[in-house]
């Protein structure tokens, strides 16, 4: 904003073009559309838990820089090239080159982030994610693994994503991040105690029908189903349902094709499940002798059944553990299903014992 002064009658004159007389700058204002505030914080969780945050803009290369810089995406001198110049590589020098620095991509046109979505993709071990809120952005979310739209964005992107964030916002990424590796954390606690129980029921009945006289299982078909019970209802329910926290964040991505069951799983199942079966196997075979009862009758068979419960009751919480160095009790108040499916197996267990009586 900017003035003049002129003499009386100046305003007569028809304004061709700008007047070249000396003006006075009264002010310079500007249109900008601030981050959100959780913006920067969201950026910086997803560096902790190793995701690789890119931006990919049509706008100059000096605004993209800019929010970038607010945002915390690169480092303090982010890696940055314009579409003229991405257009005009080829995709082996983009792959060896340009990629494993890059941070920002403006001046970009659609066929651009779809272009690079798909040398990201590459890699097979990766997982490509893409936000976007424009029909500019389509080619770029349908090509990505994972797309997220905006609710306010169009409804050609809307329909070109996986997922619609409802309230227009990056946290919405990392949170559906902290869910997912819950979700798959989950699912591992729970086939390890099934690994476990499973391992350890059929071993048993096995051998308690070697140790027997009359070749029987230790193992009642009631006391198999009450097993049952608790190896899938209650172990879902109380594994399962773990809420997540920000630990998961904390730790690498792991790559799409590794295993479901990793080698300190598999480390844990085997301590476990020989820890058990050694204690089964002695009591199969000594406990009358400890407890002054009739080898395989009623008492004995009884006590080899409620140690085995008691097992896996704890059992519960050897599972929650999947990677090496974390206690036995961590972060046990996200697990308050798992607390009272334990005091209810507990409970019913003590009554059954108590109350239940041989004919």
């Amino acid at each position: 904003i900017a003035y003049s002064e002129k003499s009386a009658g100046w305003s007569d004159v028809p304004l061709q073009a700008p007047p070249e007389d000396p003006l006075v700058l009264l002010a310079i204002a500007a249109i900008e559309e601030p981050l959100r505030v959780d913006v920067p914080d969201s950026v910086a969780v997803c560096k902790r838990a190793g995701i690789r945050v890119m931006m990919l803009t049509g706008d100059s290369m000096a605004t993209a820089k800019s929010i970038a810089g607010q945002c915390g995406i690169g480092e303090a001198t982010p890696t940055c090239i314009d579409g003229p110049t991405f257009r005009s590589l080829s995709d082996d020098d983009i792959l060896r080159n340009v990629l494993p620095k890059l941070s920002i991509l403006a001046r970009a046109n659609p066929l651009d982030k779809q272009r690079l979505v798909q040398l990201l993709k590459n890699d097979p071990s990766q997982v490509v994610a893409v936000t976007g809120d424009g029909t500019n952005d389509a080619p770029a979310l349908k090509s990505a693994d994972i797309g997220f739209a905006m609710n306010s964005g169009s409804d050609i992107a809307k329909r070109a994503s996986d997922i619609v964030l409802l309230d227009d916002s990056f946290v919405g990424m990392v949170k559906a991040t902290m869910w997912g590796r819950n979700v798959r954390d989950n699912i591992r606690k729970f086939l390890q105690f099934q690994l476990t129980v499973n391992v350890s029921a059929c071993v048993i009945a096995f051998v308690g029908a070697l140790l027997s006289t009359q070749n029987l299982s230790p193992l009642k078909p009631v006391q198999l189903l009450w097993l049952n019970l608790i190896m899938d209802t209650f172990a879902a329910l109380a594994l399962a349902t773990e809420l997540p926290s920000m630990d998961l964040l904390l730790r690498a991505p792991e790559s799409k094709h590794a295993s479901i069951i990793t080698p300190v799983m598999w480390f844990n199942i085997t301590v476990q499940g020989s820890f058990q079966l050694i204690i089964q196997v002695w009591l199969l075979a000594s406990a009358h002798k400890l407890f002054a009862v009739e080898p395989f009758g009623d008492r004995h068979l009884s006590i080899v059944f409620n140690v085995f419960v008691m097992l896996q009751i704890f059992n519960f919480f050897n599972a929650r553990l999947l990677l090496g160095g974390s206690h036995l009790l961590h972060n046990i108040g996200k697990s308050k299903t798992l607390l009272y499916i334990v005091l209810g197996i507990f409970a019913a267990k003590v009554v059954i014992c108590l109350l239940y009586t041989s004919p």
